[in-house]
């Protein structure tokens, strides 16, 4: 198969980029710089999607007349649609990678329907592509958490150190769906699974690169700060009406914190979700020696004499 084709603006931004990176490689501070500069460029490009539902959220929710004939949350999901196709389209997106987001959509859409049913929290306005009252577009928000960790595993070129056993890992996500639901009804087991989330994923190390060096963060670090930016992009979408939480019906406030523990917990979900298009990979003996030393405080006593695979 031939090389995808680019979309003009990226044909340009690699360019700017080869030139700037030429630049900033004279000395240490523009290397730091550039470094920088490329994580930011790269998770904003994982987050395509996520930030492209965000964005219709806020401007429908400013804009959007009262009356018109297309119902808000009916746009949107036509906006989601089309906005998948064309990442398929224009080669944004692989097909594994679409289908693990219509999975995320099909698990959070039955968790919504769960949900609002017990007045967890609600859709105030009226459409018609909905099921059992809840907006199909409503997925899509799940399926932008997919999305991130698909493309951001592929950006980043992840690769773990010490990655725990599969099966423990699916039964640990297994597990935090089923309390999801359970907990409205029996004993909220949410302490043991943070638990043993802490105990499986606690010492795993996922390394990146953002530049050409690899880099090193704790596993559990980083489910911590996805679910945190997840909370930020959840009061985004409070704020705008596109849902409400009991707390919110007479009037805005932000989302409770709280919420970021529910969202760490369905990180675990997403990662093992994402596992199954993105298997993960150890990092090689030889590029582990090299990162280590660059980031010895990640280093873990055992680590030398795991199991490793290099591409």
């Amino acid at each position: 198969m031939g090389e995808r084709r680019r979309l003009p603006l990226e044909i340009w931004g690699r360019a700017w980029l080869a030139r700037l990176q030429a630049a900033c490689d004279r000395s240490l501070v523009g290397r730091a710089f550039f470094e920088f500069l490329m994580f930011g460029i790269k998770q904003a490009w994982a987050c395509l999607f996520g930030g492209a539902m965000l964005a219709l959220l806020f401007a429908t929710g400013l804009y959007w007349p009262h009356g018109a004939p297309l119902a808000r949350y009916d746009f949107l999901v036509l906006a989601a649609l089309g906005i998948q196709a064309a990442m398929l389209v224009y080669r944004l997106e692989s097909w594994d990678e679409a289908k693990v987001i219509f999975a995320f959509h099909v698990v959070g859409t039955i968790m919504e329907v769960f949900k609002t049913s017990i007045g967890s929290w609600e859709y105030p306005e009226a459409s018609i592509l909905r099921i059992a009252g809840v907006p199909l577009f409503s997925g899509f928000m799940y399926a932008s958490v997919g999305s991130y960790l698909a493309r951001v595993w592929r950006i980043f070129d992840f690769h773990f150190s010490n990655y725990p056993p599969r099966w423990a890992t699916i039964a640990l996500a297994a597990a935090i769906y089923i309390n999801f639901f359970t907990h409205h009804w029996l004993a909220d087991m949410r302490v043991l699974l943070f638990a043993a989330m802490a105990m499986l994923y606690g010492r795993r190390i996922v390394w990146f690169k953002s530049d050409r060096k690899e880099r090193g963060l704790p596993m559990l670090l980083g489910f911590a700060l996805v679910a945190l930016f997840i909370w930020f992009a959840e009061n985004v979408g409070t704020f705008s009406h596109a849902w409400t939480y009991p707390s919110q019906h007479a009037g805005w406030q932000i989302v409770p914190f709280a919420k970021i523990g529910s969202w760490l917990l369905l990180m675990i979900i997403s990662f093992v979700l994402v596992s199954v298009i993105r298997t993960p990979v150890e990092l090689g003996a030889e590029r582990r020696f090299i990162a280590e030393r660059r980031w010895p405080i990640l280093h873990m006593r055992g680590v030398a004499g795991m199991r490793s695979y290099d591409r």
